[in-house]
């Protein structure tokens, strides 16, 4: 029998810092554009209306991962997360299991970081104002690494009382109004996907957005006109053009893969990022397994002991 490290949420939250989180985020993005650190796109189990089971396995660093993590959108009014799962770390070496740890938390640690990231890599660098609409796991998640990187976000929700008290826990302001949010200089975006956000013409010039929400097939937080109008950027052609954004802009015809760069590309130095203060940039994240296996090599380098079990 073998021994092996088990992190909770509490657990990973504190052994990898946002500001931590961002920097592994972007080690992966190369690492993944260099192709050093490989992953097959994800599987999905579909059980809509009610939600969906993902299947997300990479390989990098010396180590191998598999995140079994669900999207359930109606378990808040149950009391229940929305995203929860089980990330598998295994030797890549040997196949040795190396750690399991709580899938919400690696996945909030992630998304709040690529989403910050892409702001601070594709935005304007005067930028005034920062927002976040969404004040869910993830959605609290973005404005925390905003907050740790030293900027000033305001969040908003359709539930008042859910951004208030985000507001309270993370020390930011909450938007006076929907409209006030979608139009800052950086806004982040951590919706259930269900419904679009930015219409055709409503983005401005030199606005960046980080579409974290549509995740998915069927889900949009921006009309495939506007965001064929945008200079757009994505985590990965394969699921973003599949399963993100950008499937109803390729469905469309209205964008393709030429038309799109991978952030890894940017982050390593071989493509270009933001072209003038007037563009407007949007970036297509459906979320990577190399993400999480970033986040979950983090942990296992900054975490003691701790609680194990018996294999």
């Amino acid at each position: 029998m073998s021994s092996v490290p088990v992190l909770d949420a509490e657990a990973v939250l504190r052994a990898v810092s946002p500001d931590a989180a961002v920097e592994a985020v972007r080690d992966a993005f190369v690492s993944h554009h260099r192709g050093e650190w490989t992953m097959p796109p994800k599987v999905y189990v579909t059980n809509y209306p009610a939600g969906d089971f993902r299947a997300m396995p990479a390989l990098g660093g010396g180590h191998a991962l598999l995140k079994w993590v669900t999207s359930f959108p109606g378990n808040p009014a149950r009391g229940l997360p929305t995203v929860s799962g089980l990330v598998l770390v295994s030797n890549a070496e040997t196949g040795a299991l190396e750690a399991m740890l709580e899938a919400g938390a690696v996945t909030a640690l992630r998304t709040g970081a690529a989403a910050v990231l892409a702001a601070e890599t594709l935005g304007r660098p005067d930028a005034a104002s920062a927002s976040v609409i969404g004040a869910g796991v993830n959605g609290r998640a973005a404005a925390r690494t905003f907050v740790a990187r030293g900027r000033s976000v305001s969040i908003w929700d359709v539930d008042a009382a859910r951004a208030e008290a985000a507001a309270g826990e993370l020390g930011c302001d909450v938007a006076a109004s929907r409209e006030e949010a979608l139009g800052a200089d950086l806004v982040v975006t951590v919706t259930p996907g269900h419904e679009v956000l930015f219409e055709e013409g409503s983005l401005r010039p030199g606005q960046h957005v980080s579409l974290m929400g549509a995740d998915g097939p069927g889900k949009a937080e921006i009309a495939a006109a506007e965001l064929a109008r945008t200079h757009t950027f994505c985590d990965d052609w394969e699921q973003a053009s599949h399963g993100g954004e950008l499937a109803h802009a390729v469905a469309a015809e209205l964008l393709g893969e030429s038309d799109v760069t991978r952030i890894g590309a940017v982050l390593a130095g071989e493509a270009p990022g933001r072209g003038a203060a007037d563009e407007i940039t949007t970036f297509d994240s459906t979320g990577l397994a190399i993400q999480d296996l970033a986040i979950a090599v983090a942990a296992l380098g900054s975490v003691g002991d701790g609680q194990r079990v018996e294999l």
